[in-house]
């Protein structure tokens, strides 16, 4: 599967309707932005299973600042609708590799009881 554009306007309901979204916040200005791009788009090609969406962050500033990104590029990764890793810095291909592998590991029930935890205190 190739990237997906995320926008405000289909945010929620790729985000709802995937397990597993990869997003990778860019604007085109960016040299490492334009250099991470393309490890992106292949690993998505490796993984059809997941999806992997780019937020351009000039076209979209209020999801950029939704997830507090302050530097691009920036990796996130939202499993259950729960983001559970955000990076900046453009990522070589093993590395990316690297951050699949260990976010499909996450025991999601485990998350969400520690979110529920933080939330009772």
């Amino acid at each position: 599967m190739s990237t997906v554009e995320l926008t405000k306007e289909n945010f929620d309901e790729i985000v709802s309707n995937n397990d597993f979204v990869l997003i990778d916040f860019w604007a085109d200005w960016c040299p490492p932005c334009r250099m991470f791009g393309p490890v992106f788009e292949a690993a998505s090609e490796r993984h059809p299973d997941l999806v992997f969406g780019k937020i351009d962050t000039m076209a979209q500033p209020e999801l950029a600042q939704a997830f507090n990104v302050q530097s691009i590029p920036t990796l996130a990764v939202i499993r259950d609708k729960v983001a559970i890793f955000s990076q900046p810095g453009a990522l070589p291909e093993n590395a990316l590799e690297d951050v699949i592998a260990q976010s499909r590991k996450v025991d999601m029930d485990e998350v969400r009881k520690e979110i529920a935890a933080e939330q009772q205190k």
